[in-house]
């Protein structure tokens, strides 16, 4: 093989092995046995390779759903805990930048996180719905930690959801469910644009953030108007700038100096506020 190719060959293996996300964290099914609506299912899930806009990583057709476990040293831990969905637009989940990277903040505030790897209703050829099957994904993730609770250091009684983006749908649609309701939730630039459904009186006590430079969480507004409509507990805050997809970290240095960068701080004000840390 002539130098050339070699080099080419071995900076596209490289490349390649690059998109493939690997944790040091355990995870674990949710769901006994085959997930219901997956039945005939058996493909592995695929990293995105290649045209995304940054270095962090994307992975799509997810037919068994998982949790990947992030719990904060014992000395620290509040009994606190959030199931956490990624967005993706419901094609992909961005597994580090809102998954990993947000856990270990929230670890480093004395709350257990879990990132869930839901089925994806927009992935290629899918034919799970973001009412259904994904919805399905989060309620039985929250009923594992319940289940699940003194093994892993949370108080059953303080399982919140959080949401970025597409997760962030998940995260309302499951605050407004009567089954496996959270006890808190986090909206993360929440994808709403297009939510009709009637908040619920019952809905948990609810944080949403957005920058105002982003033009995909137009949404957000509207839905905290309609959670005071129910009588529901939120808090609701507009950065100047920031864009959309920043996870508790940012995309690209520079992150710390934004004030949307605060809102891990704010959150766990917000958290001390309703006693849940």
């Amino acid at each position: 093989m002539k130098p050339t190719i070699l080099l080419i060959t071995l900076a596209a293996s490289a490349f390649a092995a690059s998109n493939t996300f690997e944790t040091k964290a355990p995870m674990i099914p949710i769901w006994p046995g085959v997930a219901p609506g997956s039945e005939g299912k058996t493909a592995p899930e695929r990293w995105i390779e290649g045209g995304t806009p940054d270095q962090f990583h994307r992975v799509t057709d997810i037919h068994k759903p998982s949790l990947t476990i992030y719990l904060p040293p014992a000395s620290k831990a509040t009994g606190a805990a959030f199931v956490i969905a990624p967005g993706g637009g419901h094609r992909y989940l961005v597994i580090d930048l809102e998954g990993e990277l947000v856990a270990k903040k929230l670890n480093e505030m004395g709350i257990a996180a879990f990132v869930l790897r839901n089925r994806l209703a927009k992935a290629e050829g899918s034919t799970y719905r973001v009412e259904v099957e994904s919805l399905a994904d989060v309620q039985q993730s929250i009923r594992v930690v319940r289940s699940r609770a003194k093994e892993w250091g949370v108080n059953p009684a303080k399982v919140g959801i959080m949401g970025f983006s597409a997760g962030g749908q998940l995260a309302a649609l499951a605050e407004n469910a009567a089954d496996a309701r959270p006890d808190f939730a986090v909206l993360g630039y929440p994808g709403l644009v297009q939510w009709k459904q009637e908040v619920s009186s019952q809905a948990p006590p609810t944080f949403i953030f957005v920058n105002d430079d982003d033009p995909l969480a137009t949404g957000a507004g509207e839905y905290y108007l309609a959670l005071r409509k129910a009588t529901v507990s939120a808090e609701f805050h507009v950065f100047r700038r920031g864009g959309h997809g920043v996870g508790a970290t940012g995309r690209a240095p520079g992150f710390e100096k934004l004030g949307t960068s605060k809102w891990p701080e704010l959150l766990g004000i917000w958290m001390t506020d309703l006693g849940l840390r």
